[in-house]
C-alpha cells in the first residue's frame, strides 16, 4: 500500500474506506482526526465538513471525507475550503475510484493509491459467453440497487472482464465502462448502466 509521506491532505483511492479511516486515526495521532465517513455524500455532509474545518485550531486538525458516492452539489460546495483551507487544517477525501471526484476536486489535492479490493464482488457470469437470457437474468436479479451498490458491480464486471475471463476489450467497450461511471453520478438508473456493459459483451460475441 501507498502511504503519503507528508502531512498534507490528500485524496486516497481505495475499496476500503472504514478501515482505511480507521488506520488513519491511529497514524495521524496525537494530531485531531474528525471522520465524515458516508454511504453517499451529499449536500449536509459537505456544510457540516466546511462548519468543522472554521473550528480554529491550535495545532494540525485532519478532516477525513470518505465515501462510495459524492453528489456534485456536496463536491462544489467543498471547492472553496479546499482550496483555501483554514489554518491548521488537511483534508483527506477517501474514494474507490478517481471518477467519483470532480475534476475541480481532484485538481486541488495530489493523488495517492491505496487498498483497492476487486473481490469484493463475484461475478458467475462468463462475459466471454454470455448470452442474452443471462443478461436479463442479471438486470432482473439486480433491478433494485442502489447507485454505490452499481458502481461495485460495474468494478466487479470490469474485473471479471479483464482479469477472470481475460478479454482484450473493444474501444467501445472500455468507453462504455467509463461512461457507466458518469451516468451513475447523473442518477441514471443503475439497470440500464449495467445492460449499456453487458449487453456490448453479447454483441461482441455475436459479431465473432
Amino acid at each position: 500500500m501507498l502511504i503519503h509521506e507528508s502531512k498534507k491532505g490528500y485524496i486516497l483511492i481505495s475499496t476500503e474506506i472504514q478501515a482505511e479511516f480507521e488506520r488513519l486515526s491511529q497514524e495521524l495521532k496525537p494530531n485531531r482526526v474528525v471522520g465524515f465517513i458516508e454511504d453517499d455524500f451529499k449536500i449536509e455532509h459537505a456544510k457540516a465538513v466546511v462548519a468543522e474545518a472554521y473550528i480554529s485550531e491550535a495545532q494540525t486538525k485532519y478532516i477525513i471525507i470518505g465515501s462510495s458516492s459524492f453528489t456534485n452539489v456536496a463536491q462544489n460546495s467543498l471547492l472553496k475550503v479546499l482550496e483555501e483551507p483554514p489554518k491548521n487544517i488537511e483534508f483527506i477525501i477517501i474514494s474507490p475510484t478517481k471518477s467519483n471526484l470532480l475534476p475541480t476536486v481532484r485538481s486541488r489535492l495530489p493523488i495517492v493509491k491505496g487498498k483497492i479490493i476487486h473481490s469484493v464482488q463475484n461475478i458467475e457470469l462468463n462475459l466471454a459467453k454470455i448470452d442474452y437470457a443471462e443478461v436479463f437474468a442479471f438486470l432482473k436479479a439486480n433491478a433494485r440497487i442502489t447507485k454505490s451498490d452499481a458502481k461495485t458491480l460495474v468494478e466487479a464486471l470490469y474485473y471479471r472482464a479483464t482479469v477472470v475471463d481475460m478479454l482484450i476489450l473493444s474501444i467501445s467497450q472500455l468507453d462504455n465502462f467509463d461512461r457507466a461511471y458518469r451516468l451513475l453520478e447523473l442518477n441514471s438508473r443503475p439497470q440500464s448502466v449495467l445492460a449499456l456493459i453487458l449487453m456490448s459483451f453479447v454483441g461482441d460475441k455475436n459479431a465473432g
